[in-house]
């Protein structure tokens, strides 16, 4: 059965433990193959990556409004249940592609653009694939779906920048599905052992994608971060690179506060510097940067390798 074309309660765990009977293991409770034949296009595709709640979203929606402002034609994808990724580009909480999908018994062709595409500040068009009720579904087949829309209305034919905002280190087909549509993946970290960790797994995972797929690493993201040298030594070792650093300011926290972007908020010296360094990053993304080639540590190696002295 192709997965790709079927609402989530169609796709149906059919294994078992040996021994037991055969009998289904809750709606959507296994991992979905993507349409291979749906692909993006010419736009350049970025995926952002990190722990839970290290301001991903954040980060995604200021470098969105970013290449918006050096002349980039942007559409964010939040890959979220919560989904609350492009909520400071467009105000609200918008209705996610499964919810949509959903108010028509996924009868995809009955949907118009404007059910599930939304302007957001400065042009940037604004899309909540959502994701299955907790423990109900997978997360990729969400993702595939709504690539899928998007080609089927032509949406991504006029885009020159395509940003992925991923759900935290949950290596599953929801986590992973971007990766295979992405040209790099940014990973979003801060200065502590945490986020390092899940830093780690996440190399991992881009790691195997990329035997199959376009996808490398394009580098780490320090946010809320007024130093990095826990970051710098861990990517001395893995092979890893910082491209920009976001200190930890309190307007940060005050601008989702103010449902609104960084480039919304008034000017200051801090605000300024920030600004300069998200168009500055925007920049070299755009311009290309070279993959990098890291090699994931072992879960021991990173509790001898980090700590404060």
């Amino acid at each position: 059965m192709d997965t790709v074309n079927v609402p989530i309660s169609a796709i149906r765990n059919r294994s078992s433990a040996p021994g037991s009977q055969t009998r289904p293991d809750g709606e959507g409770s296994v991992q979905v193959q993507l349409d291979p034949n749906v692909k993006i296009g010419t736009a350049k595709v970025f995926a952002v990556y990190g722990k839970g709640g290290i301001g991903k979203s954040t980060t995604s929606s200021n470098l969105s409004v970013a290449f918006s402002k050096i002349g980039k034609r942007v559409l964010q994808i939040g890959c979220d249940p919560k989904h609350d990724s492009t909520f400071t580009l467009t105000k609200s909480l918008v209705p996610t592609v499964i919810d949509v999908l959903e108010s028509v018994e996924f009868h995809a062709e009955e949907l118009r653009p404007e059910d599930f595409v939304f302007p957001g500040y400065n042009g940037v068009m604004c899309v909540e694939a959502g994701g299955p009720p907790a423990g109900t579904g997978c997360g990729g087949y969400v993702v595939g779906q709504t690539v899928k829309l998007l080609k089927e209305h032509h949406l991504l034919e006029d885009t020159d920048v395509v940003i992925f905002d991923v759900l935290g280190d949950v290596v599953c087909g929801g986590f992973a599905a971007p990766l295979q549509h992405a040209d790099r993946a940014l990973i979003v970290t801060a200065n502590d052992f945490d986020s390092i960790f899940a830093m780690n797994r996440i190399i991992g995972a881009i790691q195997a994608k990329s035997k199959n797929y376009n996808v490398r690493l394009g580098g780490v993201i320090a946010n809320r971060s007024d130093a990095t040298d826990q970051i710098e030594r861990f990517n001395e070792r893995a092979g890893l690179k910082t491209m920009a650093r976001f200190p930890s300011l309190d307007v940060i926290r005050k601008s989702r506060l103010k449902k609104s972007t960084l480039f919304e908020m008034d000017s200051s010296p801090e605000v300024d510097a920030v600004q300069q360094e998200y168009l500055r990053l925007a920049a070299a993304l755009w311009q290309g940067t070279d993959p990098l080639v890291a090699t994931p540590l072992k879960d021991r190696e990173i509790f001898d390798l980090l700590g404060f002295d």
